[in-house]
């Protein structure tokens, strides 16, 4: 089962769940508030691969440089 982020509206708190595909985006409570103001957020990870680590594989951001911060997704490098 996939690890989903979430993040509540009401008190800005972020948690992870674990769920499964077809209810990662059904609404879920924040465990601080209970809240079902809640959203998934777009994850970042990073991956090994033959040319080394690369960080926020999967994003869509499109501007962002290796020695540059994003705008768009925050990332201080990459």
């Amino acid at each position: 089962m996939p690890l989903y982020e979430y993040k509540c509206t009401e008190c800005d708190t972020r948690f992870d769940a674990l769920r499964s595909i077809s209810d990662a985006d059904t609404l879920i409570a924040c465990p601080k508030c209970g809240s079902e103001k809640t959203g998934r957020m777009i994850s970042l990870f990073s991956a090994i691969g033959d040319q080394g680590v690369i960080a926020g594989a999967g994003s869509s951001c499109g501007s962002c440089t290796p020695s540059a911060s994003c705008a768009t997704c925050s990332l201080k490098s990459h």
